[in-house]
């Protein structure tokens, strides 16, 4: 028998509840980001198990970020690879970015991570350039909404059949339903759920994890 479960807070507290433990750098990251500004864009305990669990089941090792923001999914990532895995973490801001470090190398993992500050287009059309496309095993999208559609065909070129591209905040808090929001981010979010609903170089399905992550693995 089928059976339909809206995810309220009552069960998406049971679900943090039935987690495991985080990496002891990981809660001290994520508690010091949750007071500063733009502290909504740091993925959550839930999320972070989620993508952890989707890292180590597809044996990613090579793997792209767009949007680190203090480091948080960087670590995440970071921490569910291998000892040779890599991360191409994509950001503009050297601010928020600083912040992360001093994190990343008390976990054992900067040796992991080649952070490029530039627009992420550019780091994608010249990691292309150079050959990579096809090298890649998973990507997350976590950054400016109006250009997701950029970085999902960018990384879909990059990622390997079978690879995974996860993107973040693709229920945009339930806006995406709202006929009378009509907000450019909200519009950009809404048009590219439905090209992925409709890709066919891609399995893909949106989870209610978190905001709302819609996963997609290149065929």
């Amino acid at each position: 028998m089928s059976r339909w479960m809206k995810v309220d807070h009552n069960i998406n507290q049971y679900i943090c509840d039935h987690l495991a433990p985080e990496h002891s750098v990981l809660q001290e990251l994520h508690k010091k980001t949750s007071i500063m500004e733009g502290a909504g864009m740091q993925i959550s305990h839930e999320q972070a198990q989620f993508m952890s669990v989707l890292l180590k089941s597809i044996r990613a090792k090579h793997t792209i970020e767009i949007g680190v923001y203090t480091g948080y999914s960087t670590l995440i990532t970071a921490l569910a690879l291998p000892a040779d895995g890599r991360i191409i973490a994509c950001d503009i801001s050297e601010e928020w970015t600083n912040i992360a470090k001093p994190y990343w190398t008390a976990a054992g993992v900067m040796d992991k991570i080649d952070l490029r500050l530039a627009p992420a287009t550019e780091t994608l059309s010249e990691l292309i350039k150079s050959g990579s496309s096809g090298q890649f095993d998973f990507a997350f999208i976590d950054a400016d909404k109006t250009g997701y559609d950029d970085y999902y065909e960018l990384t879909l070129e990059l990622l390997r059949p079978g690879g995974l591209i996860a993107l973040d905040n693709c229920l945009w808090g339930g806006a995406v339903i709202d006929t009378d929001d009509q907000e450019v981010d909200t519009n950009a979010i809404r048009k590219l759920n439905d090209k992925l609903s409709q890709d066919r170089r891609v399995q893909a399905y949106l989870a209610p994890i978190g905001d709302g992550i819609y996963l997609a693995t290149k065929l």
